[in-house]
C-alpha cells in the first residue's frame, strides 16, 4: 500500500512543534475545525459500566476528517500504520482498541465524532487509538485516531488537543473523571436514553451568576430535538456547582442555572412548560475532584435527567 506524507500540525505555534502523519495518496480531508481555548474528553478507557473514563484537556483542540478512497481494506489497517507514527514521534499509546472491545454502539456515540457525510462510522467495524505525550497526570499533548471503512471508501477523524506550557504546572494538572457526553443528535438520544441523564455540555454562564449566554448551544438544541420527538418523556433539569463557597448559596445558584436553561428552552425553543422542571444540588453531587481548576470547571455543570411523562 502507498503512503503519503501528511502534515498535522498537532502542536501549535506557541507550543513549536509538529508530527508527520502520513495516508494513502487518495487521502481527501473533508471536514476540519479548530477551538481553542476549548476543551476535549479524550477516551482512555472502553465502554464499561455505562460510562467511559476520558482525560479531559483544556488548551488548543483541533480536528479533521479524511475519506480515502480504497477498498478492500478494514480499519485496522488503516490504523496500524498510523500508530507506528505516533510511537515513532514519543507517544504513548494508552487506548486501542477495536468496535467490539471498545463498546460498540455505546462507546461510538459516547465520543466526539465529527458529522457526516464528512466522518463515516461503522458501529460494527471501527479502531480507536488514544496517544499521549507526558503522562495522564501531567499531560503535554493527546491524540486520538478514529478509523472506519465501507465498501469503496476508508475515513480517518483525527482529534488532538495541547495543554499550554503556562498550565502544565502541577496545580493546573488535568485529571482523568468518568463521563459519557455525546456531540450529536442522534448520541445525545441514545445517551439520554440508556443512561437517563447527560450533561448538557459547553453552556456558558457569566462568572458566579445564572445568566446563561446568547450564543446557540447544540446541547439544548438536542434537547429540545429530542423532547418534541418523544412525547412520552419529560426531563428535570439539575444544575451543580464547584465547592467554591458555602452549601446553600451554591444550591441556590445552581437551581437559578437550571432555571435559565428551562426558560431558554421553553422561550426560544417552544418546549412545553409541563414538561420541563428545574431544581440545584449546588456541590453535593461532584463528577470529578474540586481540588483542580479542571475538576472545579467540570462540576459547573447542568445535567438533564429523563423521566417518563405524568399524564
Amino acid at each position: 500500500m502507498i503512503w503519503r506524507t501528511v502534515l498535522f500540525w498537532l502542536l501549535m505555534a506557541n507550543m513549536g512543534g509538529a508530527v508527520e502523519l502520513s495516508l494513502p495518496p487518495s487521502a481527501r480531508l473533508t471536514a476540519e475545525r479548530d477551538t481553542a481555548p476549548d476543551i476535549y474528553a479524550a477516551p482512555v478507557t472502553v465502554f464499561k459500566e455505562n460510562a467511559i473514563q476520558t482525560l479531559r484537556i483544556e488548551g488548543d483542540v483541533r480536528r479533521s476528517a479524511w475519506k480515502i478512497e480504497i477498498a478492500g481494506t478494514t480499519p485496522l489497517q488503516i490504523m496500524r500504520p498510523i500508530r507506528s507514527q505516533l510511537e515513532a514521534e514519543g507517544y504513548t499509546i494508552i487506548l486501542d482498541c477495536d468496535a467490539y472491545s471498545c463498546g460498540g454502539f455505546d462507546f461510538r456515540f459516547a465520543i466526539e465524532t465529527l458529522p457526516a457525510p464528512n466522518m463515516y462510522v461503522d458501529i460494527r467495524s471501527y479502531q480507536f487509538v488514544t496517544a499521549i505525550k507526558g503522562t495522564t497526570n501531567a499531560p503535554e499533548n493527546v491524540v486520538t485516531v478514529l478509523t472506519s471503512t465501507e465498501t469503496s471508501s476508508a475515513y480517518v477523524q483525527i482529534i488532538q488537543a495541547d495543554v499550554p506550557m503556562s498550565d502544565r504546572a502541577p496545580a493546573a494538572t488535568p485529571h482523568v473523571e468518568v463521563t459519557a457526553e455525546a456531540t450529536d443528535a442522534n448520541g445525545f438520544a441514545q445517551g439520554l436514553l440508556d443512561r437517563g441523564h447527560v450533561v448538557l455540555s459547553a453552556l456558558e454562564f457569566d462568572s458566579g451568576t445564572s445568566s446563561l449566554g446568547d450564543k446557540t448551544f447544540a446541547a439544548l438544541e438536542n434537547l429540545a430535538s429530542f423532547l418534541k420527538a418523544r412525547p412520552e418523556f419529560q426531563v428535570v433539569l439539575v444544575g451543580h456547582t464547584d465547592s467554591v463557597g458555602l452549601l446553600e448559596p451554591n444550591i441556590a445558584l445552581s437551581r437559578s442555572r437550571a432555571e435559565s436553561v428551562r426558560q431558554r428552552l421553553v422561550q426560544q425553543y417552544g418546549v412545553p412548560n409541563d414538561r420541563l422542571d428545574a431544581h440545584g444540588m449546588g456541590y453535593l453531587a461532584p463528577i470529578a475532584t474540586n481540588l483542580t481548576a479542571q475538576g472545579r470547571e467540570a462540576n459547573r455543570r447542568v445535567e438533564a435527567v429523563l423521566l417518563p411523562r405524568n399524564n
